[in-house]
């Protein structure tokens, strides 16, 4: 008897639904607040490094630009100095010198000369 009344006991007992109701679940973030925090403000000073660097490059740019104009120039300038280096030597001579003294009418006084010691 105590083995029908447990399976009578087994049988009525309620059924419980099988098809429970489901809550939709949240997706889950894969990548947190803060981790959208860190990963923009890494961003933010890679860009500003990379913004750096290039107006660096550009001022250097312009920098070595306006040393080569200023080397072109003092070419320019040795050159002209060279120039009339050459032509003070060749102005100076003493052949030309006694030409233009004659065009003026100097006489060479022998007398009158006086020798400066040489330097």
């Amino acid at each position: 008897m105590a083995l029908h009344a447990r399976k009578e006991a087994y049988i009525q007992q309620p059924a419980v639904p099988q098809n429970p109701v489901r809550v939709p679940a949240k997706k889950k973030n894969l990548i947190t607040k803060g981790e959208k925090v860190l990963y923009l403000s890494f961003l933010a000073a890679f860009v500003l490094c990379a913004v750096l660097v290039l107006q660096n490059q550009s001022v250097i740019q312009a920098s070595t630009q306006e040393i080569q104009t200023i080397e072109h120039s003092i070419d320019e300038k040795v050159k002209q100095n060279t120039d009339l280096s050459v032509q003070v030597s060749e102005l100076s001579t003493y052949e030309r010198i006694w030409a233009k003294a004659k065009e003026q009418g100097l006489k060479l006084n022998e007398q009158n000369v006086k020798v400066v010691p040489g330097q």
